[in-house]
């Protein structure tokens, strides 16, 4: 299922506090450098339209939250949603999650990463663009820290299962485990929209999470 298009964000709203570019933070990336002060940092690859950034970051408050979104539209769209929020624990970098991790995340410090519903990249000639390649997946192991939980989320049945096997025989991540599907309380109770969007339209939804072992 495509992403639908965003509306557009008026160029006079100040997303400054919110959106950043990757030369604009420190060149290493902790809640003290970008966030001024020590938390578990989370991090999410791809956060689309945002809704789980902006409900996480309230649910867990004592958390801060990072976002890496490579489109700029997608990027300004996810920072004009936490520009509504109370607290300040959330942040929008719109960048490429792979250069990110490799050069700007320390080793052994990530709580959690989420992935919910990357681009499958259909062609098969196409998979070497796809963000969970095992090159990027060794990156999230080395960052999470001892403990730390790798989240994946996607409708692609291929995509889920090859991933899988990526992180079975290629990392040293504790897993799969299950997730439960719950039910929706409320129109906007769903991971991403991505998620409420598939699950109305019938469709299934693959859910695992790997952890990183002492």
């Amino acid at each position: 299922m495509a992403r639908r298009a965003v509306k557009t964000i008026s160029e006079n709203l100040d997303l400054s506090r919110v959106l950043k570019k990757p030369e604009e933070l420190p060149h290493f990336w902790t809640s003290e450098t970008i966030f001024g002060y020590p938390a578990p940092l989370e991090l999410e690859i791809g956060s689309g339209k945002g809704l789980f950034l902006s409900r996480i970051a309230d649910q867990l408050p004592e958390h801060n939250f990072l976002g890496i979104e490579i489109s700029p539209k997608y990027a300004r769209f996810s920072a004009a949603r936490l520009c509504n929020r109370q607290h300040c624990n959330a942040i929008i970098v719109c960048g490429d999650a792979a250069v990110i991790l490799k050069e700007q995340i320390p080793e052994n410090f990530l709580e959690a990463v989420h992935v919910y519903f990357p681009d499958p990249w259909w062609k098969r000639s196409h998979r070497k663009r796809r963000i969970l390649r095992l090159e990027v997946l060794q990156f999230i192991e080395c960052r999470l820290r001892p403990d730390g939980i790798f989240h994946f989320w996607t409708d692609v049945e291929e995509y889920f299962f090859s991933t899988l096997n990526l992180l079975t025989t290629g990392t040293s991540l504790l897993g799969p485990f299950d997730v439960p599907e719950k039910e929706a309380e409320h129109d906007l109770d769903y991971r991403t929209h991505f998620e409420r969007r598939t699950r109305l339209h019938g469709e299934k939804v693959y859910r695992t999470i790997f952890r990183k072992p002492h």
